[in-house]
């Protein structure tokens, strides 16, 4: 119920700052990609990783994908994406007599993030704010290393392939005149989904991945073109 509460929230806090601002006279149209690093984990209860600190339970993958983003109102614009993601998390350890387990799982996501870009500054350098919900779709997964001999049950294939969530970032971005947009930012995904079932009768109760993206990204504006006045074409009919 929580986290149903939790994606109702981000998709009216989308709609709100999407249109509560004043519009602007020329809309800003934005295509472009973007990618760069992402740190994985995953919130497993009761705790199946024998790892004592969080360095030994992250997992180092990449993530990439297209932009749109459409400001047609000002310090806030609507940006969808389509992105690839790298997902999954490791485990090394020490508590196996006469061995040590170095394991790591991958998973291999198309997310598709809806947010509310909140821009500040001046025309050329901005700082921004994304929020907002998002969904996804396991395509793959592939395991390597060692298993834990006692701890079995996080090495099944995922139950729950579909996934939804709430992202976040920050970041700033510098206009060019004629290059583009360049941009970096940092961003948090929150999954509200668990990659294995959480019934009273499963073994987990909470299974769901956290991840943390460094990124940058290229944009190009898309303006439109100007219409000509009524007097323009008249002339060029004569």
């Amino acid at each position: 119920m929580k986290r149903t509460v939790l994606l109702i929230f981000a998709l009216l806090l989308v709609s709100v700052l999407s249109w509560a601002q004043p519009r602007l006279r020329q809309p800003e149209m934005y295509v472009g990609v973007h990618g760069g690093v992402t740190f994985n984990m995953v919130m497993f209860t009761p705790d199946v990783i024998g790892a004592t600190n969080i360095i030994d339970r992250t997992l180092l993958s990449g993530n990439g994908g297209l932009v749109f983003r459409y400001a047609g109102h000002k310090c806030c614009a609507v940006q969808v994406e389509l992105n690839y993601m790298q997902r999954g998390w490791r485990e090394n350890t020490e508590d196996v007599p006469d061995a040590s387990i170095h394991y790591q799982r991958r998973l291999d996501y198309i997310e598709v993030p809806f947010m509310a870009h909140i821009f500040f500054g001046k025309k050329m350098v901005r700082g921004f704010v994304n929020l907002g919900p998002q969904i996804g779709y396991c395509i793959h997964e592939s395991q390597s290393g060692t298993m834990h001999p006692a701890k079995q049950e996080q090495y099944a294939a995922i139950d729950n392939k579909f996934d939804w969530g709430i992202t976040g970032g920050l970041g700033m971005l510098l206009r060019t005149r004629k290059a583009g947009v360049f941009q970096i930012e940092a961003r948090f995904g929150y999954s509200l989904g668990d990659y294995f079932h959480s019934n009273k009768t499963d073994y987990f109760s909470t299974s769901n991945p956290l991840n943390l993206n460094a990124n940058i990204g290229y944009l190009w504006e898309i303006k439109p073109r100007p219409r000509k006045s009524v007097q323009s074409i008249s002339q060029s009919t004569m």
